[in-house]
């Protein structure tokens, strides 16, 4: 019985482009005996697309029922027209120009970045396909890649700080604030405009603190808003297990010889930090600063 197995393989590694560049590769096939087949095509499909979450009901619902994906990239070509592939394997190479469709509004006159988050999705996809007579199935490969926006010049520098105190903290009650130990912390992040592939960095001050401390955190959350005039849906509660699963999370030790601490974090959108006190701990929104990516 014969088996066949198709591949796509990208020249680069990180599978990352910029438009206007050209995607290159090969096609893999694999196969045990010689393959007779109706012709290789390669698609690529790149689209935004709106998904339910079981956490939103109601109004965004409502109208995410009416809202299309829209296409950004629909192009295809021919790797080879029909006839038969040897066996072993064997690979095509193809190359194909990462152009927009049209543009999708004024403000994004090209391609969109690729996003996977909780309500919307951009997603960028190679799928090739070798089509067979009608007594086989069709033989099916696909590959994702990933859209950037190339690099800009930076802007000027305008830090963000914060300061943290018992009063400043809105998740505890009075009796909360009342039990807990007297400290000052200032929080401070470089820039709040940040590029996907840059840290993000920052520091953080103790000025006071009137019990020892074990330990300070700093933890990632990203928070998505998504809506249109009929109303708004925001999830960031399960931007915590992405924040879990991508491992962006951070421990620093308490040092008697310093009390500043900078910290570098990559890939983030808020920053949240936590003071932790001998016997007392602070709720994660001690410090929540936004950071625009």
């Amino acid at each position: 019985m014969s088996a066949i197995s198709t591949a796509i393989v990208l020249k680069r590694a990180s599978k990352v482009y910029y438009e206007g560049e050209i995607i290159a590769g090969v096609v893999v096939v694999e196969s045990n005996t010689d393959v007779r087949h109706e012709g290789l095509s390669l698609s690529m499909e790149g689209s935004v697309n709106l998904q339910l979450s079981t956490k939103n009901v109601g109004i965004f619902e409502a109208f995410s029922n009416s809202i299309k994906p829209i296409n950004l990239i629909n192009t295809c070509i021919e790797l080879a027209p029909p006839g038969k592939i040897p066996v072993g394997v064997t690979e095509i190479p193809f190359e194909m120009p990462l152009r927009a469709r049209q543009a999708v509004s004024p403000g994004y006159p090209g391609l969109l970045e690729t996003y996977h988050g909780v309500f919307v999705n951009i997603m960028y996809t190679l799928k090739c396909s070798m089509k067979r007579s009608f007594l086989n199935k069709p033989v099916n490969a696909s590959c994702q890649f990933f859209v950037q926006y190339r690099q800009q010049e930076a802007g000027p520098v305008k830090p963000v700080r914060c300061e943290v105190t018992p009063a400043s903290i809105r998740a505890a009650g009075a009796g909360a604030r009342a039990a807990m130990p007297h400290f000052q912390i200032y929080a401070e992040i470089d820039s709040t405009v940040c590029a996907l592939d840059k840290p993000l960095t920052g520091k953080i001050r103790v000025d006071e603190c009137s019990v020892p401390i074990r330990s300070i955190e700093l933890q990632l959350v990203r928070v998505e808003t998504c809506g249109c005039a009929e109303g708004y849906s925001r999830d960031g509660q399960s931007a915590a297990l992405v924040t879990s699963l991508i491992s962006i999370y951070q421990m620093l030790t308490w040092n008697d010889n310093y009390k500043i601490f900078y910290f570098n974090l990559a890939n983030c959108y808020i920053t949240v930090a936590r003071s932790t006190g001998e016997g007392h701990d602070l709720p994660p929104e001690s410090v929540r600063l936004q950071a625009v990516v």
